[in-house]
C-alpha cells in the first residue's frame, strides 16, 4: 500500500519555512527590482505571503514568456518573483523529501548530489558492461505532459486537501489539458514525478537492471538486442497508454560506437566532449572573449565563463580540445586581470 502523506500544509505555511524559501527564491536576483522591494519590506511581505496561503486565496499568477535558443528553442515561462517563486520554494522544500524517496536511485535531474556528471559516470558503468544500448526521449517533453494523469500521480501520494487544491492551481495554470510550463521551480519536479512512473515500469516490469534517466531523455542496456527490443515495443505502449507521450528519438545500436548522452559521449575507455557542444563552446569563447577584450563584459562574468567551461571539459578526455580553444590562456587571461586590478587598487 501506497503511503500518503496527510499533514504538511502546516510545515508549508510555518514562518521559518517561508523565510527559507525568499532565501532560495531571491538568490541570484538580488539586483531585481522585485526582489530589492521585498528586501527593504521582507516582513510585511512574507507575512503577506502567509496570509494568502493560510486563508487559501493564493491562486498562480500571470506569465510572462520568452523564447530561448540555446541549447534548442524552448518557450520559458516566466512567474511574478512575489508571491509566486517563494511560494513554491515554499511547497517544494517540504515536497522534496518525499518525492526523492519515490524515485530510483538512476535518475539524476534536479536532484540533490545527482546531476549531469554523476550521471555520467554512471553511464560509463553501463557501457563497460554492456554490448547494447536502446536510447530514447520524448516529444516535447514538459508541454506534453497531461494535467488530469499529473494529479493523479501526485493525489496517490499526498492525501493533504490544502496543499492538494495550491498543487492543482500551479498544474493547470496553464489553460488546456497538458502542459507544465518551463521556467517553474515545481515543474522540475512535476516532471520527474510522471516519468517516474515509465522508471518503475522499465525496472520493475521489464526487470531491466542497467537503466538510466535525465529529465525525458533515458538508455537502457543489455547484452541481450532482443530484450531491449522487446522493451522498445512495451515502452512505447506504456508511454501512449499511460501517460500520453510519444518519442521523438528511439535508437538501438552497440555501445561500442559510444553512447551520446548528458552532453558526453561515452566509449568504453573514455569520454569526449558531444560535436553539438564543441561546435557551440567553440562559438561561445571567440564571442566572449571579443567582448571581454572590447570592455564589454565585465570581468566576474568574463572568468565565470572561462571556469565553467573548463568546469564542463575536465569529466571528458579533451586535452587537445582544450589546446585549440585556448583555455589556459584564457583562464589565465582572467588571472592576470585580477591581479592587475589588485595592483591597480
Amino acid at each position: 500500500m501506497v503511503k500518503k502523506y496527510k499533514n504538511l500544509w502546516q510545515q508549508i505555511v510555518d514562518d521559518n519555512n517561508i523565510a527559507w524559501a525568499y532565501q532560495k527564491a531571491k538568490k541570484g536576483k538580488s539586483k531585481y527590482n522585485a526582489v530589492r522591494y521585498i528586501e527593504d519590506h521582507k516582513e510585511e511581505c512574507l507575512k503577506e505571503v502567509k496570509r494568502l496561503l493560510v486563508e487559501q486565496k493564493f491562486t498562480t499568477g500571470a506569465y510572462k514568456e520568452k523564447t530561448i535558443k540555446e541549447p534548442k528553442e524552448r518557450l520559458i515561462y516566466v512567474l511574478p518573483f512575489y508571491p509566486d517563486r517563494i511560494v513554491q520554494h515554499a511547497i517544494i522544500n517540504v515536497l522534496e523529501p518525499i518525492f526523492v524517496k519515490m524515485f530510483i536511485k538512476d535518475t539524476y535531474a534536479c536532484i540533490e548530489n545527482r546531476g549531469i556528471h554523476k550521471g555520467s559516470l554512471r553511464i560509463m558503468e553501463f557501457v563497460r558492461k554492456n554490448k547494447y544500448c536502446l536510447k530514447m526521449d520524448i516529444r516535447k517533453f514538459y508541454p506534453s505532459i497531461n494535467h488530469n494523469i499529473l494529479m493523479r500521480i501526485i493525489e496517490r501520494k499526498i492525501g493533504d486537501k490544502q496543499l492538494l487544491r495550491v498543487l492543482e492551481d500551479i498544474v493547470r495554470s496553464i489553460p488546456g489539458e497538458k502542459n507544465v510550463p518551463i521556467g517553474n521551480l515545481t515543474s522540475q519536479w512535476f516532471g520527474n514525478l510522471y516519468m517516474n512512473e515509465l522508471d518503475k515500469f522499465i525496472k520493475h516490469e521489464l526487470k531491466v537492471k542497467c537503466y538510466l534517466r535525465y529529465c525525458d531523455d533515458f538508455a537502457l542496456f543489455s547484452n541481450d538486442k532482443k530484450q531491449l527490443n522487446e522493451a522498445k515495443h512495451q515502452i512505447i505502449k506504456f508511454l501512449d497508454e499511460e501517460l500520453k507521450l510519444t518519442l521523438s528519438k528511439c535508437d538501438l545500436f552497440q555501445t561500442s560506437q559510444g553512447v551520446d548522452f548528458l552532453g558526453y559521449r561515452h566509449f568504453k575507455h573514455y569520454i569526449l566532449i558531444r560535436k553539438s557542444t564543441v561546435k557551440r563552446v567553440k562559438k561561445r569563447l571567440v564571442k566572449v572573449k571579443k567582448a571581454y577584450l572590447a570592455g564589454k563584459m565585465p570581468h566576474d562574468r568574463f572568468r565565470s565563463v572561462i571556469a565553467s567551461t573548463i568546469g564542463w571539459f575536465k569529466w571528458a578526455n579533451s586535452h587537445n580540445l582544450s589546446l585549440s580553444l585556448q583555455l589556459e590562456e584564457l583562464k589565465e587571461m582572467a588571472k592576470d586581470d585580477k591581479r592587475n586590478n589588485k595592483q591597480a587598487a
